[in-house]
């Protein structure tokens, strides 16, 4: 769809409503972006067909085969461990595709000489689309209008290099704006786009990678290995051994099926895709589900002093005139006749508009104001040039008067900026000899909850770090108000070198001031060098280096589109106070998918040791399929869909193996020795197999059930009344419905006198096994770590 260059727009008219409704029919129109979630298609089929879902249907055919049909409930477990997981899918991905629509930037057009705000697949082939700083280009064009407009076209080079577009000059789709404003026109359009031909990772960076999701599938991966060929053994073992087909179809199928621990995964998902709903009911949008779990994860977080400690409504306060006869009414004209001549939008910009009218001076150059440079300037048709911006970057050498008043000013937590005149205005050479005019104030606000906020996270043990453009002396104090711990601890980073070790500056400061986008990058990098985990904050183009470098990223709903494209998360209400939710919600998914993932793991590791021995012993799997539904059901599936949507806000351990191991470890050791043990009985005694299964059933489920409340602690009045309640129906099950399930009948008292004596030493031997292997594995840990220390 392109040929836009052949189409004559008036830049100041734009498109007229009939030729946007022609265009449309031509098929000349936009198309959006991919949803941030998975479609309804995709959700049900990689919740289907899955590789446990096709083990459980090959199972389920083979048992159909013996004709023992009852023995295929556990299909039914299956079907609905599914149905729950594509429900909340679809639930959560509604939620959070209402708040893709409150994220999403409008771009604005104009059309029939009026601008209009619309979405980027409402644009059209021709459409005169107006920039500004900050902003991301939604498709492929040419400037037709430029007030020095600055691009960064980091996505299509790799370099970070601001490139000055004039009228004629193409723009890409996917590169943003850096610096000055304009408009465009629109030569291309839907899938022919630059945009449309970048990879995600080009676009939005890597993925954030789960600890949590990539643990368990390691699980996953050797199961895979281990359930097939050894359910194909243990079948032909049994049928060899006499033991005919259908009982070895049943005990090869109940091997296999305790193998699988199905909803493991599936929960895992399922749990994160239900904190991205309760966030999104928060006006927070997850943009990559993972990142939920990396958060939880983080130990500093990186942030600008403006929207986070502060609420950005900046004000303009006063103009300190610096050189003889220039009264503060001229040092105020200068100042607004560079803001208005640039058309600068930033926030500084916006409070002198606010506060100073417009002077109307006749510009002759311009210079937009860039994050590298820190100023802004302009050349007025009197044959001056005036720039306006920090100090620091305007000056090589401050005097020492001057310096003076910007510190005392900055002590109050004023912010202050410095409009000078130079003898050639070029952003390619350094300021020509510039002499000091004025001084500029601008006040900002610290938000009401920043300090609440600041100390939520001292207590969680995140370091707070503030990344600045502003003098480190203001953004100090106002760190220091805000109750930020170690703010006085700052460094200005016009003092820095390039080949200075940015690990130790950011290890040894709180505060960093006048900071550039490159720096704020290598300062994130170097923290991560120092092993630490870290999240960034950011609304400006300026902290798109930062985000992209960053383990997390969040964007402020009122920043830049270029911004939200690549952050992992969007604040929508820009309200820094709803990180505590995410850092909740994240602790949330690893606590609870590390407690109940133990008891997926007992069924798994006491099928695989079984499947082992019994392929070696003479008698048959100790259990029909049918006999592990109530087990799989009432012990594991139902209570850990509560366990997992808990409250549960601990600091993370980042010890999910041995969480999982100090439960399931020893209750599979139990539930093995006493299935050997009731199989030396019933050969000792001569007893049934439906006798010495029926026993090995109530042995299984009396220890699953104490993992389980194991793993319910700390214990509430609704986990008491969950645990108790899958007991009373575990044994309503095995006592009024013993014949669908295979069992003897409970009523016959000789059940009780293996069962009762069995069950009393179950409790003791459990914590007896579980001190035994928290020790080993305490052991190991030590040794890892002196070896870690010797190493260093």
């Amino acid at each position: 769809m392109a040929d836009g260059n052949s189409q004559q727009v008036d830049p100041e008219v734009g498109l007229s409503d009939a030729q946007v409704e022609q265009l449309i029919k031509d098929g000349h129109k936009n198309t959006g972006e991919e949803s941030l979630t998975r479609s309804v298609s995709d959700i049900l089929r990689d919740n289907t067909f899955t590789l446990f879902n096709l083990i459980n249907v090959i199972l389920g055919a083979l048992v159909f085969y013996t004709g023992s049909y009852k023995n295929l409930l556990f299909l039914g477990i299956a079907i609905f461990n599914t149905a729950i997981g594509i429900i909340q899918e679809i639930r959560s991905k509604r939620q959070v595709d209402k708040m893709v629509l409150l994220a999403e930037g409008k771009i604005n057009v104009i059309r029939n000489g009026e601008d209009l705000q619309v979405h980027s697949n409402d644009i059209v082939l021709g459409d005169i689309i107006q920039l500004g700083r900050g902003d991301q280009i939604p498709v492929d064009g040419i400037v037709v209008r430029s007030r020095g407009i600055e691009v960064d076209e980091s996505p299509i080079t790799g370099e970070s290099v601001t490139i000055s577009k004039n009228i004629g000059d193409p723009l890409t789709s996917g590169t943003y704006l850096v610096g000055g404003s304009g408009k465009m026109q629109v030569t291309t359009v839907g899938a022919d786009t630059f945009v449309n031909h970048l990879s995600n990772e080009a676009k939005q960076g890597e993925d954030a990678s789960s600890i949590l999701l990539n643990t368990i599938n390691r699980i996953i991966k050797v199961l895979t290995y281990v359930i097939i060929p050894l359910g194909i053994i243990l079948f032909v073992a049994k049928l060899y051994g006499g033991t005919g087909i259908n009982r070895a179809i049943l005990g090869a199928a109940a091997a296999m099926i305790g193998m699988i621990p199905e909803g493991l995964v599936l929960l895992t998902s399922m749990t994160l895709a239900v904190s991205a709903m309760h966030l999104a009911r928060k006006k927070t949008l997850v943009r990559d589900l993972p990142a939920i779990e990396t958060l939880a994860r983080v130990d500093v977080i990186c942030l600008d002093k403006t929207g986070t400690i502060t609420s950005g409504d900046l004000k303009f306060v006063e103009a300190i005139p610096m050189m003889k006869n220039v009264s503060a009414a001229e040092v105020e004209k200068v100042v607004a006749g560079i803001t208005y001549g640039t058309g600068d939008a930033n926030e500084t910009a916006n409070a002198i508009k606010d506060a100073v009218d417009d002077p109307e001076l006749k510009t002759e150059k311009i210079i937009p104001f860039s994050s590298d440079r820190k100023w802004s300037g302009v050349g007025l048709s009197d044959g001056h040039d005036y720039v306006f911006g920090a100090p620091q970057f305007i000056f090589e050498h401050l005097d020492e008067q001057v310096q003076a008043v910007i510190t005392q000013n900055a002590r109050k937590g004023y912010r202050v900026l410095a409009v000078a005149q130079v003898d050639d205005l070029d952003p390619r050479k350094p300021l020509d000899a510039p002499k000091l005019i004025g001084l500029v104030l601008i006040s900002d606000v610290i938000r009401p909850n920043a300090a609440n906020t600041f100390e939520y996270f001292r207590n969680q043990d995140v370091n707070i770090k503030v990344i600045s453009g502003d003098d480190p002396t203001t953004v100090s104090t106002i760190a220091q108000q805000a109750g930020i711990q170690d703010a006085a601890n700052s460094v200005d980073m016009t003092t820095v070198k390039d080949e200075d070790d940015f690990g130790e500056i950011a290890a040894n400061n709180t505060v960093f001031g006048r900071v550039t986008p490159d720096q704020k990058k290598r300062l994130i990098a170097g923290l991560q060098s120092k092993k630490h985990t870290v999240a960034m904050t950011g609304d400006g183009v300026n902290d798109l280096l930062a985000l992209r470098q960053a383990d997390c990223g969040i964007a402020m709903a009122s920043g830049s589109e270029s911004t939200k494209s690549i952050a992992d998360f969007v604040l929508i209400n820009s309200n820094f106070d709803a990180m505590i939710d995410v850092l909740k919600e994240g602790r949330r998914v690893i606590n609870n998918i590390e407690r109940v993932a133990s008891m997926y793991l007992i069924k798994t590791m006491y099928s695989v040791a079984l499947s082992f021995i019994f392929v070696f012993f003479a008698t048959g799997y100790p259990f029909e399929p049918i006999q592990l539904t109530p087990i799989t059901s009432l012990m594991v599936g139902i209570p850990s869909f509560f366990l997992a949507l808990e409250p549960n806000f601990n600091k993370i351990t980042n010890q999910f193996m041995k969480q999982v191991l100090i439960i399931s470890t020893p209750a599979a050791i139990c539930i093995v020795g006493y299935v050997m043990l009731i199989e030396i009985i019933g050969q000792l005694f001569g007893l049934q197999y439906e006798f010495t299964s029926t026993l090995c059933v109530l042995l299984t489920g009396a220890i699953c059930w104490l993992a389980l409340v194991m793993v319910s602690r700390p214990l509430n009045r609704l986990k008491i009344g969950m645990d108790i309640l899958v007991l009373v129906a575990f044994l309503t099950i095995i006592i009024f419905f013993n014949n669908i399930f295979s069992l003897v009948s409970f009523f016959n008292k000789d059940i009780w006198l293996y069962a009762i004596p069995l069950i009393a030493t179950a409790y003791p031997l459990y914590m007896f096994m579980q001190g035994v292997i928290a020790t080993v594995l305490d052991k190991r840990e030590k040794r890892r770590l002196r070896k870690q220390a010797e190493g260093k």
